[in-house]
């Protein structure tokens, strides 16, 4: 999707399948609407039609205007909408215009999203705004023997009938371009995450990694299986073995400055399928487990990103990649596992393993030079039960670090509600024959799941994010498809470049 700014021409001039107007309730009675739309939309006020209510949709043909056929009257409700109610109601004008086949959409900004004491900043206007169209865009592939002929929402033009000056332009533009980032990178992770199983297998997921590396010229490293086995990395091969499909270990480094420091690793789960291996699953809803790899796809968007706008950070990432299958060689309950840190794992539950591969990525992570981490994982089914489809839970040694990631969370309008991690839940993992035992039975499995992982941390700062209930989901909400949601992609990025000592300068940066 290509997304323009331009300004200081009447919108009612311009060329496009559809006119979006983002109306608030004071201007359906006329306060503030072009002459030109007045009357029209006074008529659906009056039959109670549209009203200007927050998310309100309503789409009006237009007769004589051939130019531009159809108005999208998109409610922003009875004040100026935060970033967050703008997100969701540019996710509803794309799909909008998804039903109409709409390929080209032009799109009136209402001075009122710069000019109210209360308004948005024209970055963090642009960015909401770009971030949402993209993301309400995102179209799950089929594999259907017949292919839709429409493409899709192909080019907006975001448009000001006031004529801006050159520096509030360039902060525009600078959203749109971070938006437009963020929402890409999201959509990568959710076709990833979309692909069945037996279109991605680890050495597809590495493929599929290689190509970000290679697109944007980041060092990255894939780990086989001779690899992996001679590296020491016990609990990665001992998940993946059971598999005709054999595991790998992935890493990608970006660097936007000139020293290798400060640098934070981002660690995602890359089950490609899991039938829970020995401790089988059951059968219905195991399809959803293409999923399994939602963390990893999640690193991987960000590492798009950072591609795009070159901030002056550092991050590693790494990806553990196997299938979870049962087999005569596949690893069992009761079997004693030595991980990559020299910490010995008692399986007790093979359903258990994406714990048991993110150990030894996290060790990884520290030889990388990773100074704090953070994981990102379908980990538990016990998450679910907790916050259902609608919050990521997170696990922490470091509340400080916590904060920071919540605050990057509420910009971005992912929710992450933080589990205890009392002392007690510790004392779950320990094993009478292992260092610690990949399962502690039914209570508190969210939070010993997260702690296990954190265990390979060895006391940096550091972050686990279950998004088991997050990162797939059956119905569309929100800026959210059915199916994969890419969650967490750009909370990392919202932390990630808050982190930038030039948030202004996302270009140029070394990367070696």
């Amino acid at each position: 999707m290509n997304i323009e700014w331009s300004s200081g021409v009447r919108s009612s001039t311009l060329k496009g399948d559809a006119l979006c107007l983002i109306i608030s309730e004071p201007q359906v009675l006329g306060e503030g609407l072009p002459a030109e739309w007045i009357e029209q939309v006074g008529l659906l006020s009056g039959t109670g039609l549209f009203n200007g209510k927050s998310g309100q949709i309503y789409l009006l043909p237009v007769s004589g205007q051939p130019e531009l056929p159809v108005l999208i009257l998109a409610g922003s409700g009875n004040g100026t909408p935060d970033a967050h109610e703008l997100r969701q109601l540019m996710a509803q004008v794309a799909r909008a215009a998804f039903r109409l086949k709409a390929s080209s959409l032009i799109i009136r900004i209402p001075d009122e999203l710069n000019l109210s004491p209360e308004a948005l900043s024209a970055v963090t206007a642009g960015q909401a705004i770009a971030e949402g169209l993209v993301l309400g865009a995102y179209r799950r592939k089929h594999y259907k023997l017949e292919q839709p002929a429409y493409t899709g929402l192909n080019a907006v033009s975001l448009h000001m009938e006031r004529k801006t000056e050159a520096l509030e332009e360039e902060f525009w533009k600078q959203g749109v371009k971070r938006g437009q980032a963020f929402g890409e990178a999201t959509n990568l992770a959710r076709d990833l995450t979309n692909l069945p199983g037996n279109l991605l297998t680890p050495s597809e997921l590495a493929s599929a990694a290689i190509s970000v590396a290679e697109r944007y010229g980041f060092p990255a490293e894939v780990l086989d299986e001779r690899e992996i086995e001679l590296k020491g990395m016990g609990g990665l091969l001992a998940v993946g073995k059971g598999s005709v499909h054999p595991p790998r270990m992935i890493a990608i480094r970006y660097q936007g400055t000139n020293q290798w420091e400060n640098v934070v690793g981002i660690v995602g789960k890359g089950i490609t399928f899991d039938t829970g291996g020995i401790s089988l699953k059951r059968a219905p809803g195991m399809e959803d487990m293409i999923s399994d790899m939602g963390g990893a796809a999640a690193v991987l968007g960000v590492m798009e990103a950072l591609g795009r706008l070159r901030p002056r950070i550092n991050v590693v990432m790494l990806i553990p990649s196997a299938e979870n299958m049962p087999a005569a060689n596949a690893f069992k309950p009761g079997d004693i596992i030595t991980s990559l840190s020299g910490r010995t794992i008692e399986v007790l539950n093979t359903d258990a393993e994406g714990r048991v591969i993110l150990g030894d990525a996290v060790t990884y992570a520290r030889e990388w030079g990773a100074e704090r981490i953070i994981d990102v994982a379908t980990l538990t089914g016990a998450v679910v039960s907790i916050l259902g489809d609608i919050a990521t839970g997170a696990v922490t040694n470091s509340e400080v670090f916590l904060a920071e990631l919540l605050e990057a969370s509420r910009l971005s309008g992912e929710s992450i509600w933080t589990l205890p991690v009392y002392p007690e839940f510790r004392e779950m993992l320990k094993s009478e024959v292992a260092d610690i035992r990949n399962a502690a039975g039914r209570y508190g499995g969210a939070t010993t799941a997260g702690l296990f992982i954190g265990e390979f941390a060895e006391g940096l700062p550091w972050i686990h994010l279950d998004i088991a209930g997050t990162a797939f989901v059956s119905k569309e909400r929100g800026v959210n498809p059915r199916g994969a949601t890419g969650v967490m992609v750009r909370t990392l990025l919202e932390y990630l470049l808050h982190l930038d000592t030039d948030p202004g300068n996302h270009s140029g940066s070394t990367s070696a």
